[in-house]
């Protein structure tokens, strides 16, 4: 009775093993991006009506890429469109700053993503990476045209493999620096 016990805990224990084995080998497919602003609620814009859009213009929507020597590369998306991030985080800060976000507004706040991605070059035993992103914000009023391009580059290096909850945070940290310079513009403030 006690070998078969410790048989069935040591079959237990094994499997549970190969378990956690499998689930910490599984490569993520997504990241998640949430960028986290720390805006201050005022009323500066005091009610002022803008239409908001965001459009992707990149050639394709993954945030992240894994280049290997000799092998296909590992690409991640982001979970949600890069767009609908952007255009709801920005539309949350600017109505606590006082922005009234409307469809029909002649005020009209365009959004491009220009480029977006982390390139990640593995190697053997050390990693290196570059990232940039940039987004082009052009405000129209019926009598004039602001234009301003936002941009963000980072390289860094590693060794092993580059873990992708680091890049993660480093490209939701990236976003939202970039995202509370737009909010923060005096151009834009002063365009407004």
């Amino acid at each position: 009775m006690k070998i078969k016990m410790e048989n069935t805990v040591k079959g237990l224990f094994t499997s549970l093993l190969l378990i956690t084995l499998t689930a910490c080998s599984t490569a993520p497919t997504h990241l998640i991006v949430a960028p986290e602003l720390s805006l201050l609620t005022s009323h500066q814009y005091n009610g002022k009506q803008v239409e908001l859009s965001v459009v992707d213009m990149r050639t394709s929507n993954h945030v992240v890429q894994i280049l290997k020597k000799g092998k296909a590369a590992t690409i991640l998306s982001s979970q949600q469109r890069l767009e609908e991030i952007i255009a709801e985080t920005l539309t949350h800060a600017w109505k606590n700053q006082g922005l009234v976000i409307n469809d029909l507004a002649e005020e009209k706040i365009n959004i491009i993503i220009e480029k977006s991605i982390i390139s990640v070059y593995q190697k053997t035993m050390s990693y290196d990476t570059q990232s940039e992103i940039r987004l082009q914000v052009e405000i129209t009023n019926s009598d004039q045209t602001l234009t301003n391009t936002f941009k963000i580059r980072s390289n860094s290096e590693g060794p092993l493999q580059a873990d992708i909850a680091v890049l993660e945070r480093d490209f939701n940290q990236q976003l939202s620096r970039l995202l509370n310079n737009i909010l923060t513009s005096k151009d834009i403030k002063s365009f407004l």
